[in-house]
């Protein structure tokens, strides 16, 4: 939810850093956080929420700093197997869209 990474994102911006936000977008199957998860990222490297609780967020933070360099927004879709969901800590296999966009 915005409301919780709000403080975080307004002391990136007045220090003036660049941020970009990363929303799920779409889920199936296993997904440890809901459609309109998000996560912010600041340009110093700085992050507050998630959208995955850990398994995808490490591409998440890559992708928002492409993002804050580009200024193009990236729509992301990352999708685990069955077989191999557990290690990366998911309970089943599945799919997560993730939007990533700039903070304009």
């Amino acid at each position: 939810m915005i409301s919780e990474i709000l403080p975080d994102i307004d002391r990136w911006l007045a220090r003036g850093d660049s941020v970009a936000i990363a929303t799920v977008v779409k889920t199936m199957g296993s997904s440890p956080r809901q459609v309109g998860a998000k996560m912010a990222v600041s340009s110093t490297g700085s992050i507050a929420g998630s959208v995955s609780g850990g398994c995808i967020e490490g591409a998440v933070f890559e992708a928002c700093q492409d993002v804050i360099a580009s200024g193009r927004a990236r729509l992301l879709h990352f999708g685990v197997a069955d077989e191999t969901a557990w290690e990366v800590g998911l309970a089943c296999g599945g799919t997560i869209d993730v939007f990533v966009e700039p903070l304009r």
